[in-house]
């Protein structure tokens, strides 16, 4: 009996340890020669009403499309440790909860756009930190709030479009170049992609770094749009970004009463700095070590005008350095520095390095060093030019003297640490021999995507922290190479920014190894499916398109051909019948008697005149001819 329920527990235990897929869902393994594979997840049930609880872990690609889901519940996928792109689009969710994408630690793309999602947990994302891709297209966002702004320093794509915003924080634009002052870099994989149209923006000065933005070209900051487009306010209300002026919006600038201050030790010194803009700018003062100033006052006297006077009191060496004076409003920042330096010298003796006793008066040396410390230092003497310190000679001391101590210790130390030198040397040259003889090995690549791979290896006798470094590029093209800084005991990579369909080349370079031995593979990107499979509707479409089209035209070619031969047919029949429709009268008369005459030819024929050449009229009658009695009258026929 003990036998059989032994056998049943193992069996369920085999069972929940197979993956299965749900009941509402559609799973794929993407299994390769090697093995290696990655599973797919596709959850498109209209029915679905919750987000699946029992999807496999080993999952990397979850869709849930076109359901009846309407809210993300509290660590919905923590146990897809694995799980790299998460699609939840065109559903009806409108909560999201802070802890929804708890312990998704390798998520690369997040896209939630198609719902009706209202506020966003921006502080979700710190869960995420490998996540790049963040689309909440087609939503129903109001805003974007200041703290979300430190949770998107590493996103690459973000789309913002077809949303309610109408304004986005003034600071959102200073986590990007050439706002945040980092050096502008024409590396396509680190241009940074917005997508921000069909919202209505109020055009005014919280959003003036975007629509300077609009107005650059060749920036590392990309709009999938940009013809963006003013909603308010009225003045502005249909005005392209690229064409907006904006009123009262002004950067600041900065002026400072002198760049370089130098005061005696001890002295009070006041620092001013003022500064121009719309709106009124603030103004902070800061120290080069980025400590606060706190004896400060400012003043604003008008709009667009504040100064500010920083004190210094009784100044001290500890005093000394730059201090920056930064203005900023939402059109932008501008920063001014002074240079504060202590007047006088330092005197300080160097004891002599001869191993024999000081017997009578040592010659001084005075050389001039930084401030160490408080003018209280025995062995600091502020003094202001041209007077000097001097020290008192130090007299003859038997061999136990501190002076004759201090004299014989520097040699000894030397020695000591040129022998503790050439044991560490000799440790070096051995690691880096021992190092050259290690490397890594099974170097392959799993889980090939359209821009993303993974690179798999295994440590050949190197440390876990050992540095390595990888070196991969298109095949062919050295002169494009990307490098990636890892170490040995991750065992894998992931190779970002690549392009579909093509042949790359990566190598694994440990640090000590021989040249042109390093380990390197070679693989290919996946091909775009989704444009091909665009490519191959566009040509099904144009093909049933000139098949119905060119009958029409050949139609349409007949019928213009046919009125056209129509045409010639009737003109010819119009003269026709008007040659036919004329008749030729005679005008019958009587003859002038004879006596020769017959009496039988009573009528004669006469050609009639074109006067006479009518057609019969609307008066024309049955009694219409009249004759006169007059045998020389001439018959006339009467309309």
């Amino acid at each position: 009996m003990h036998r059989l329920l032994y056998v049943h527990v193992f069996l369920c235990c085999l069972n929940m340890a197979h993956p299965f897929c749900p009941a509402q869902c559609t799973c794929v393994f993407h299994g390769r020669v090697d093995g290696a594979g990655s599973r797919s997840v596709l959850c498109n049930d209209p029915d679905m009403s919750d987000i699946p609880v029992n999807v496999p872990v080993d999952t990397v690609k979850l869709r849930v499309e076109k359901t009846a889901v309407r809210r993300i519940p509290t660590e919905a996928f923590y146990y897809l440790v694995d799980l790299r792109y998460l699609w939840i689009t065109y559903n009806s969710i409108t909560s999201v909860d802070t802890g929804s994408f708890y312990n998704l630690k390798v998520l690369h793309e997040l896209r939630l756009d198609g719902n009706m999602i209202s506020i966003f947990p921006w502080e979700s994302l710190k869960e995420m930190p490998k996540l790049r891709t963040l689309d909440l297209h087609n939503n129903r966002l109001t805003n974007v709030p200041t703290e979300a702004i430190p949770y998107l320093l590493n996103i690459t794509y973000l789309d913002l479009s077809s949303n309610k915003l109408a304004t986005l924080p003034s600071d959102l634009m200073d986590i990007w170049p050439p706002f945040n002052g980092a050096p502008v870099s024409t590396n396509a994989s680190q241009k940074v992609v917005l997508g921000l149209q069909d919202n209505p923006w109020f055009c005014d000065c919280k959003i003036s770094k975007l629509i300077e933005l609009s107005k650059m070209a060749d920036t590392p900051v990309v709009l999938m749009d940009l013809f963006l487009t003013c909603s308010g306010p009225e003045n502005l209300a249909g005005v392209l970004f690229q064409r907006a002026e904006l009123d009262n919006c002004v950067k600041p600038s900065v002026m400072t009463s002198a760049t370089k201050i130098t005061s005696p030790l001890g002295s009070n010194v006041l620092l001013r700095c003022d500064t121009t803009g719309m709106p009124t700018p603030t103004l902070v003062w800061e120290k080069n070590d980025g400590s606060q100033v706190n004896n400060t006052v400012q003043e604003s006297p008008g709009d667009g005008i504040r100064w500010s006077i920083m004190s210094l009191h009784g100044i001290l060496y500890k005093d000394a350095g730059d201090y920056s004076c930064k203005a900023k409003n939402v059109a932008g920042s501008a920063e001014a520095t002074i240079s504060v330096s202590i007047a006088g010298t330092m005197s300080t003796t160097i004891p002599p390095l001869s191993p024999s006793i000081v017997t009578g008066p040592a010659s001084q040396g005075t050389t001039p060093a930084p401030p160490t410390g408080t003018p209280n230092s025995p062995t600091i003497a502020p003094t202001a030019p041209p007077r000097t310190s001097t020290l008192s000679a130090v007299p003859k001391r038997p061999q136990t003297s501190p002076s004759t101590s201090v004299q014989k210790g520097p040699p000894k130390q030397g020695k000591s640490q040129q022998g503790g030198n050439g044991r560490k040397l000799a440790a070096d040259e051995k690691s880096k021999k021992s190092d050259a003889s290690k490397s890594v090995k099974d170097l392959k690549i799993v889980e090939e995507t359209e821009d993303t791979a993974v690179l798999l290896w295994k440590k050949d006798g190197l440390p876990n922290d050992a540095p390595l470094t990888v070196v991969y590029s298109p095949y062919g093209e050295e002169d494009i190479k990307r490098t990636l800084e890892t170490n040995a005991g991750s065992g894998k990579v992931l190779l970002e920014g690549l392009s579909s369909g093509m042949r790359y080349s990566v190598c694994l370079v440990a640090k000590g190894s021989a040249a042109g031995k390093d380990p390197c593979v070679d693989f290919y990107t996946l091909d775009n499916m989704e444009d091909g499979g665009q490519n191959q509707l566009f040509v099904i479409i144009s093909g049933i398109a000139c098949a119905l089209v060119l009958p029409l035209i050949a139609l349409l070619l007949y019928k213009i051909i046919a009125l056209y031969c129509k045409g010639h047919s009737t003109s010819a029949d119009e003269e026709e019948l008007e040659k036919e429709s004329y008749v030729k009268f005679e005008t019958i008369s009587m003859k002038q008697r004879t006596l020769n005459s017959r009496p039988t030819e009573l009528w004669a024929r006469r050609p009639t005149n074109d006067s006479e050449r009518m057609l019969l009229c609307s008066r024309s009658s049955i009694d219409s001819q009249m004759t006169y009695k007059s045998d020389s009258s001439r018959s006339e026929w009467l309309c």
